[in-house]
């Protein structure tokens, strides 16, 4: 494999496994919490 290719699955690599560590901890709910207030700011309602 050439050093472009390899780069490029050691870094999805380290996203897979953040995402999962985040999941696992639970900064999820935190997360869509965030996201839901923010969107309800940018129609009017929160």
């Amino acid at each position: 494999m050439n050093k472009k290719r390899m780069i490029r699955i050691a870094l999805i690599a380290v996203g897979v496994f953040l995402v999962v560590f985040g999941v696992n901890k639970g900064d999820y709910y935190d997360i869509m919490n965030k996201a839901i207030r923010i969107c309800y700011e940018c129609i009017g309602i929160g």
